[in-house]
């Protein structure tokens, strides 16, 4: 129990080399933002159109996505038809 003790306060403690300080060694938890790719939230039953989407086409209904897929349908083409999109081309309507 000592020994863990002592292997604890050593290495939180602020040591006298500012190369070495606790903060360098943490994980940087912040994504570049020119990397990521945030993905727009589409629950389902939300309406949303696809990238060059044309104007006279009403928006899809989105049925699920999973895995960076989404399942999407308009509402004339019944409930057993739909069309699996990849989810970076969707945009909310």
């Amino acid at each position: 129990m000592n020994l863990a003790r002592k292997f604890v306060s050593n290495r939180f403690t602020k040591s006298s080399d500012k190369s070495e300080s606790f903060f360098d060694k943490t994980l940087n938890l912040n994504p570049d933002m020119e990397n990521s790719k945030i993905l727009e939230l589409l629950p389902p039953g939300s309406f949303a159109t696809i990238k060059n989407h044309p104007n006279d086409l009403p928006p899809f209904q989105v049925i699920n996505c999973k895995g960076g897929r989404c399942w999407v349908r308009q509402q004339s083409w019944g409930s057993y038809v739909h069309w699996e999109v990849e989810h970076h081309l969707l945009k909310s309507a």
